[in-house]
This record gives structure tokens, C-alpha cells and sequence, in this order.
């Protein structure tokens, strides 16, 4: 199925999306954008730019696979895989988190707002040290 070109734009913009590439992000979000992830809540294109590019400053390497898209007029739902490696998480080894992004387009095509959807424990909290044991005890007791 062919994408319609704000989305096909999107995804190609993330998955060239690094710390060196941030000073981009005008090409694909309005100056007001509205971005939520399960982390975070940030509001301003100039707000997102500092956020991605603290959030890339150490990662190795980030790439998505994007998999079902629905788009309806100005909204769009696309699922995707995140493969990230970071050397603080999971002892540098890859990281696969499945998430869901919605976004809302602007006339011009840019993205408006950006919801993603997805498990930070799997990404973030599951990796760490002390905690990630925990909570993989915490799962497996909830489990039986």
C-alpha cells in the first residue's frame, strides 16, 4: 500500500534521525508542535529539537521499521519496531521496542501532533541495573 507523502516523509525523516540531523525536524513539524511519549510531554519545535538531540547524544545507533499505516485526511496511525543500541542499556546490546505513533498533519503537511505509544519499561526501565531486576521479578510474580 502506498503511503501519502506527509507520512512517507515522516518515516523517512526517522529513520535517518540521529543527533546530527535534529536541526531538521523544521522540515517535518509545525513551530507549535505538540509531542507526548510515555517519558515526556513537549510543546515547541524548538523544545523537541533539544529533547532529540539529548536523547541521541549517546545512542549508537537508532533505526525503525515502520509496519501497518492508516491514514484518514489529516491523521495517521503507522506501527513500527525500534531497534536502539545504547551503550548504558542492556549492556550496549540491541534493544527491540514495538510502539504505535499517531500524528495529526498540518495544511502544509508538516506534523501538528505526534503521540507515541509504546512500553517504556521495555525500553528503558527493564534495562537498567538495579531496577530492570526488580521489575522482571515484579512480571514474574504477576505472572503466576
Amino acid at each position: 500500500m502506498r503511503q501519502a507523502p506527509d507520512l512517507e516523509a515522516f518515516c523517512a525523516f526517522f529513520n535517518n534521525l540521529d543527533k546530527t540531523c535534529t536541526k531538521k525536524l523544521y522540515e517535518v513539524y509545525t513551530d507549535d508542535v505538540d509531542f507526548t511519549d510515555p517519558l515526556h510531554h513537549i510543546k515547541g519545535r524548538e523544545a523537541l529539537e533539544g529533547y532529540f538531540h539529548t536523547l541521541y547524544d549517546n545512542v549508537t545507533s537508532c533505526r525503525f521499521i515502520f509496519h501497518e499505516t492508516l491514514q484518514r485526511h489529516d491523521t495517521a496511525f503507522i506501527t513500527w519496531t525500534m531497534h536502539l543500541v545504547h551503550p548504558r542499556l542492556d549492556g550496549g546490546r540491541e534493544i527491540d521496542v514495538e510502539g504505535c505513533s499517531h500524528l495529526a498533519f498540518a495544511e502544509d503537511g508538516r506534523v501538528v501532533r505526534h503521540r507515541d505509544y509504546f512500553d517504556a519499561g521495555a525500553l528503558l526501565y527493564e534495562r537498567l541495573p538495579l531496577l530492570g531486576s526488580a521489575i522482571r521479578l515484579v512480571k514474574r510474580q504477576l505472572g503466576r
